[in-house]
């Protein structure tokens, strides 16, 4: 179902009161994390992530933390990384973030950018840190987006193949039939947010990628 500018305009105003919440939370207790596993893969970005309720089964025996947060955007990954990823001194950081970005109206350049930064301040501290960026999803909600979407997909792609220790992910292939039309059965009902059965595709993809960036 397709909502108009004012519902989407009250969502967002909604999101954002939310994520600003969970944020503060989240740099509060940076204590938190840094208990679990560190030297492993750290998950980062929005509820894509967030909401992988079986990303730890899917994903072991690789030692995963989950830092990923409802609503969070490419300014909040940059905000959190000394408090919240950099104290777990990952052997490999999974990235995604920047959807919300675009339902705000950003522009590519500007989503690009942030992340690059996000890869950069790592890379600064730790760089034997691999980060491997994961598609943004072209979910049928922002298909009037899309092109921001590939925008900033394209970009990143373009970035990984001169940095080494990056890597581009598309998931994007999960999401869609062989007549190239997105498969709704795999969202639920706000097409946005993703069913089991989208998160197990995901993991055939994304898991050879973490084992050989963590050298298993």
């Amino acid at each position: 179902m397709r909502r108009g500018p004012r519902h989407k305009a009250v969502e967002i105003v909604r999101r954002r009161a939310f994520v600003a919440l969970a944020l503060a939370a989240a740099l509060a207790a940076p204590a938190l994390h840094a208990q679990q596993a560190t030297g492993g893969v750290v998950f980062v970005g929005s509820s894509i992530f967030h909401r992988w309720t079986r990303l730890e089964s899917q994903m072991a025996p690789l030692p995963i933390t989950n830092v990923a947060f409802d609503g969070s955007v490419t300014a909040d990954m940059l905000r959190m990384v000394d408090s919240r990823v950099i104290p777990l001194r990952p052997k490999v950081i999974a990235y995604y973030c920047g959807s919300n970005d675009v339902s705000l109206g950003e522009p590519a350049d500007a989503i690009a950018g942030r992340i690059v930064r996000f890869i950069e301040r790592v890379a600064a501290v730790l760089p034997d840190t691999r980060v491997v960026f994961v598609s943004i999803n072209r979910a049928p909600s922002k298909e009037d987006r899309w092109d921001v979407v590939d925008d900033v997909n394209g970009q990143i792609k373009g970035y990984a193949v001169s940095h080494p220790r990056v890597e581009y992910v598309d998931v994007n292939p999960v999401l869609f039939d062989a007549n190239g039309k997105p498969r709704v059965d795999l969202y639920m009902s706000d097409e946005l947010h993703l069913r089991p059965p989208a998160y197990e595709g995901f993991a055939t993809i994304l898991k050879p990628v973490l084992r050989r960036a963590f050298g298993e």
